[in-house]
């Protein structure tokens, strides 16, 4: 009756995992509603006010013959897709488990867990509304074609890539400086609506400019997404390696200090703060 259940060989250990992370998954894209279309709906609604908001700075400002021949749409999509869904993955992943969360109090349950079904929930809602957003767009505003559409796609991919890596060294920082984590990621965010270069194209920046954004992964995904989106842009202010091996280095770090907090971490600590 009290029996813990074990599994008999890795492949059932391997679909006891999968069917946790299915659960959870699932779980998560409802955290923010009960009905999970009503999720869906508002982070749609969110991308096309932000899409709405900069069509309309844009055009006001008089900047909106970007140096890219294409959509102007297609422009902007390409670089506030691909910073929601990394911010998105940042602030789902770096909330995504802690000692005080009810479902580790489970047996079966484990923080990995619980992290890789906060990324895969990110993922999903994020790249469904893309789909519904851009299908929309073609079907009744105007029809696009984009250049290399599975290169477009593991853009964004890496964009979530890179966000799970920074949410992990959020996530790992919490416990111990709770205060800090909180402001940082909110300064994150909003620094990233500049930093990330989503207002504007790589190739037109001076060297003297260049330099302020070069640092950030981001900056380079959005500027190799718009490549991959416009037959006529071949970036050469950004490198494709550059983000991956930052986004590797971020996740083995991020997982090194969860690792490290996990031994630490108690009930306690959230008490007395």
């Amino acid at each position: 009756m009290f029996g813990t259940r074990r599994p008999r060989s890795m492949l059932q250990s391997a679909a006891d995992i999968a069917d946790l992370i299915f659960l959870e998954t699932s779980h998560q894209l409802r955290s923010g509603h009960r009905n999970a279309f009503v999720s869906l709906g508002i982070n749609i609604m969110q991308a096309m006010i932000m899409l709405a908001v900069f069509y309309v700075m844009f055009t006001v400002l008089g900047v909106k013959g970007v140096k890219i021949r294409g959509d102007f749409m297609l422009y902007l999509m390409s670089g506030i897709m691909i910073y929601m869904t990394h911010v998105k993955t940042v602030s789902s992943i770096s909330n995504s488990a802690s000692v005080t969360t009810a479902m580790l109090k489970h047996a079966p349950m484990k923080p990995i867990i619980m992290i890789a079904s906060a990324a895969l929930s990110a993922l999903y809602i994020q790249v469904l509304s893309i789909f519904l957003i851009m299908f929309v767009y073609h079907m009744l505003v105007t029809p696009f074609d984009i250049n290399q559409p599975i290169m477009a796609f593991l853009m964004l991919l890496l964009a979530w890539f890179s966000g799970i890596g920074v949410g992990l060294i959020l996530l790992a920082m919490n416990p111990w400086f709770p205060g800090f984590v909180k402001i940082f990621q909110q300064l994150y965010i909003r620094a990233n609506m500049i930093a990330s270069g989503k207002m504007f194209v790589a190739n037109s920046l001076p060297s003297s400019m260049l330099a302020l954004f070069d640092w950030n992964p981001l900056f380079h995904i959005i500027d190799q997404c718009r490549g991959f989106v416009f037959i006529n842009y071949f970036p050469r202010n950004s490198s494709l390696e550059y983000p991956i091996i930052v986004g590797v280095i971020l996740i083995v770090l991020g997982m090194m200090g969860e690792f490290y907090t996990r031994q630490y971490d108690s009930n306690s600590w959230y008490a007395s703060r």
